[in-house]
């Protein structure tokens, strides 16, 4: 029995054992001096088993007395957190070392974090879900402040960790309350110990405790304010990993507790998800129009599109939990192409984010700009770019499931977000000509990772790659 639960976790071992002795090595050799190579050995091993998560067509199988489960759906959700964190370490490596920022600890960091996401995907229990959430959200906490000379940066880490550790306390009473009505942890047993017809009301705010809790970690209004100043006030590249690998794996939570945990009560649980979309939508799209500082943007860009994959998962059907795995893949693509791109903001040596800085981009440096016009093309969701197709996705789910004022509410929001997106394409090519533009792009990585992201929103509207039928196959096995 203990082999194959040990079995059913390999991956997360085989990350946890590493991150183990890459601190150690880090420790006594010198410190610093090998974050380079930790940083490259960590994302290729990412890279590794992602590729095994996502090509592993094992039939489910749960462990630890049914508190953790390995199915086609968390399958799909590590793949995509494993390569997007890759992604992520690779692109930032040369940021941190320019900025004083490469410390061996990093990384390592940075495992210990996706190990908790992968922890939180296969949660069967509430007891693992927390155990997850917290081994993510602790590594986080500390990255978010590293630049430990800066006061914005330990801002936005003091911030990010009061913020959430109260999400934590929300969360851990509406536990309380949902294992005090329901008498288990267990999210099969949870269910079933539901009358389809009625629900007590102590369990019902329970559940609304659990999804508060939950809406944090994705950033959905009402519970995003912690997103600009975090997104703002953190080293850039810990912003790129903030809003990439955690947003899949708490989607993909959020996910596996409303239609695991909570199926029963879906009249209930459609309500709340439908109304923070909207405002997550709304909200995002309509404060990000005065932001002139580009992460900040960014930050409310994730809070809009948060609320697109809500959509999805508001529709209560396989096909919408289809259509959010499929628009969650496309975000992070998109949002790893374009954290590229800002990570190559600088002048003189010194980063830059106000968008200012982008006038005349397209004359002086055409295909660093090219790449940075598809990929706001394809966040704003314009057609025929891949962006397009995940929001298409979510929104036919919505029309399916009945959902159509939810339908034609994502699609205002649409043209109104896609307001900021175009006028970072005015100014990079019909902007004042100013003297302190950006300088050359000068890193390979940084170019290469750019210019691939947007090739992906140009080819991908093939066949997606592949994707659709992975997320089809994921969703199937969560939904039965």
């Amino acid at each position: 029995m203990i082999n194959n639960d040990l079995n059913s976790i390999l991956p997360e071992i085989i990350l946890s054992v590493f991150a183990m002795i890459a601190l150690l090595i880090g420790v006594y050799s010198g410190q610093d001096k090998r974050t380079a190579n930790i940083t490259f050995v960590t994302a290729g091993l990412m890279v590794i088993i992602g590729i095994w998560m996502f090509f592993d067509g094992s039939p489910s199988e749960t462990a630890f007395n049914k508190m953790f489960i390995d199915d086609a759906f968390s399958r799909y959700a590590k793949a995509l957190v494993l390569l997007s964190s890759a992604a992520v370490l690779v692109m930032s490596l040369g940021y941190m070392l320019r900025h004083n920022l490469g410390r061996f600890e990093y990384p390592i960091l940075i495992v210990f974090s996706v190990v908790g996401m992968m922890f939180m995907v296969s949660a069967n229990d509430l007891m693992i879900l927390y155990l997850g959430l917290e081994l993510q959200s602790l590594a986080l906490y500390v990255v978010a402040s590293m630049r430990r000379e800066s006061l914005k940066s330990t801002e936005a880490g003091m911030k990010y960790f009061v913020l959430g550790a109260l999400s934590s306390g929300l969360l851990l009473y509406g536990a309380s309350l949902v294992y005090g009505y329901s008498g288990s942890t267990n999210f099969q047993s949870i269910i079933t110990s539901l009358d389809s017809s009625s629900h007590s009301l102590g369990f019902m705010f329970g559940m609304i405790l659990v999804v508060a809790g939950l809406a944090f970690k994705i950033s959905a209004v009402p519970f995003h304010m912690w997103t600009p100043d975090v997104y703002e006030g953190a080293p850039t590249p810990i912003t790129a990993f903030l809003s990439t690998a955690p947003k899949i794996a708490a989607m993909a939570l959020f996910a596996r507790v409303v239609h695991d945990a909570f199926f029963v009560m879906i009249a209930e649980w459609q309500q709340i998800l439908a109304l923070m979309s909207v405002l997550s939508m709304f909200v995002g799209a309509i404060a990000a129009i005065g932001q002139t500082n580009i992460k900040r943007l960014m930050a409310y860009s994730s809070i809009a599109h948060m609320g697109y994959a809500l959509i999805g998962l508001a529709s209560g059907t396989v096909f919408g939990l289809q259509a959010m795995l499929v628009y969650m893949a496309i975000y992070v693509t998109m949002n790893v192409g374009t954290f590229a791109f800002i990570l190559s903001m600088e002048k003189d040596g010194q980063p830059v984010t106000d968008i200012y800085s982008l006038n005349q981009l397209g004359l002086k440096q055409p295909g660093r700009a090219l790449a940075m016009l598809v990929l706001l093309f394809s966040l704003a969701g314009v057609p025929p770019l891949v962006g397009f197709f995940g929001k298409l996705y979510v929104l036919r789910a919505a029309y399916d499931a009945g959902l159509i004022w939810l339908a034609v509410l994502g699609v205002l929001a649409s043209v109104i977000g896609a307001y900021y997106y175009l006028r970072l394409i005015y100014l990079m090519y019909f902007g004042e000509n100013q003297d302190d533009t950006l300088d050359v792009m000068k890193s390979p990585i940084l170019s290469g990772f750019a210019a691939t992201a947007a090739v992906v929103m140009v080819v991908g509207i093939i066949n997606l790659f592949g994707i659709e039928a992975a997320a089809g196959l994921a969703a199937s096995s969560l939904a039965n």
